[in-house]
């Protein structure tokens, strides 16, 4: 090939490659186009505004409900049972009869002692009058002195006879009397752990169960720390040792519709558990409380204090760091790590990470993917259940204004 003809080759490549070229530039510049037609709008979130307000701190722990009185049933004599007088696991109250041993071995008991001290009354009389006699002869020397003791004694021995014979009668009666077991203490009844025709001996035969229903007590365990700190707020004249207020809620009840007070604390930290055990006594008129229950505890932690409060649902974990995401200029998610304090009522205290006129974001935190995302606000009131989907306004368009109602 010659060098004219190389050059007229080239002279019709270069249209070529420059309208190849042109093509490939509008391809791109459509492709970048319909990607950024395509981006997703926005996430909906809700957003409320930090409240500031004086709060009670309370501390919450487990726990479990027990009876004030637990009574497990014996008897007191020995004998076959007869009778079962109550509905098993009913209420009872002191001094319903529950359980009936064979009563005619003591009945019969009790009527030979009775004989016997009617005997021994019988015989007493006799020494007395005697006795008198003796001294009538006595004193008119009819008789001699050793004469005169032997009745004097006779007298004596028949008063304690008489006293002897009392007792015996008494204690025929008060087994008698045990054959008829009844309720030491008001309460709910268990099982009946022995049935008719069964023998059950005084003493050890377990009859059944008997535990107390109003009021009850709560056991929980608080931690060193937590000792510590309440010791030393008592020893600022800030909080008391005992009668503390305590609320308490079941497995299956929101929050802690039951109110009561510490009644007890231990008198020393388990070196085990680094734990010391505490006692509230709650009452129990709707016998809600049932012996033996899960029960949650919350108690009061100290005066009231001024606090930044959130919901506990805007709160995120990474690692061991808590955060949330605030609505920054442009609404844009900004990130802020919070330190968390104690709860206060459904709210959780904020010690530090955050500032009064932060807007947190509270629903819809979970399609914020990263911090500077653009999100689609919706301002709601701090502890707010989340918007319908309907009703979407701009947060710098609604005003806000925090509840100042407790939060304890």
């Amino acid at each position: 090939m010659t060098r004219r003809q190389k050059l007229i080759r080239t002279a019709l490549l270069v249209p070529v490659i420059a309208v190849a070229a042109g093509v490939v530039l509008a391809v791109a510049r459509d492709d970048q186009a319909g990607a950024q037609g395509a981006m997703p709008p926005p996430p909906d979130v809700s957003v409320a505004r930090v409240i500031t307000r004086e709060v009670r701190p309370w501390d919450e722990f487990t726990g479990r409900v027990s009876a004030v009185e637990t009574v497990e049933l014996r008897p007191r004599v020995s004998g076959y049972i007869e009778r079962v007088a109550y509905a098993e696991g009913s209420e009872v109250h002191k001094g319903d009869l529950l359980f009936v041993v064979d009563q005619r071995r003591y009945r019969a008991a009790l009527d030979r002692a009775t004989a016997d001290f009617e005997r021994a009354r019988s015989e007493s009389r006799l020494a007395a009058s005697e006795l008198h006699r003796a001294e009538t002869l006595l004193a008119a020397k009819a008789i001699s002195h050793e004469e005169f003791d032997t009745r004097s004694a006779a007298h004596t021995q028949g008063s304690a006879a008489v006293r002897a014979a009392e007792a015996a009668v008494e204690t025929a009666r008060l087994d008698l009397q045990f054959t008829e077991v009844r309720a030491p203490i008001s309460g709910r009844a268990g099982r009946a752990l022995v049935t008719v025709g069964n023998l059950a001996q005084a003493d050890t035969t377990p009859l059944t169960t008997l535990v107390s229903m109003d009021p009850v007590h709560v056991y929980f365990d608080a931690d060193e720390q937590t000792y510590l700190r309440y010791a030393e707020l008592a020893r600022r004249g800030e909080h008391s040792t005992n009668a503390n207020p305590v609320r308490i809620g079941l497995a299956n009840e929101s929050g802690f519709p039951h109110a009561g007070t510490v009644d007890f604390i231990d008198n020393q930290v388990d070196a085990r558990t680094g734990t010391i055990r505490a006692r509230a006594i709650v009452p129990n008129a709707d016998h809600a409380l049932t012996p033996g229950l899960f029960a949650r505890v919350q108690m009061e932690g100290g005066q009231r204090q001024k606090a930044l409060l959130i919901d506990e649902k805007a709160v995120l974990t990474d690692q061991d760091r808590k955060y949330v995401y605030v609505l920054g200029p442009g609404n844009v998610a900004v990130r802020k790590d919070v330190t968390l304090g104690r709860k206060a009522g459904d709210l959780r205290v904020v010690e530090a990470g955050l500032a009064r006129d932060d807007q947190v974001i509270v629903h819809g935190v979970q399609k914020v993917f990263f911090a500077g995302m653009p999100v689609a606000p919706t301002a709601i009131t701090m502890g707010d259940s989340a918007p319908t989907p309907g009703a979407r306004v701009a947060a710098a368009e609604r005003p806000h204004a925090a509840p100042n109602h407790d939060a304890s």
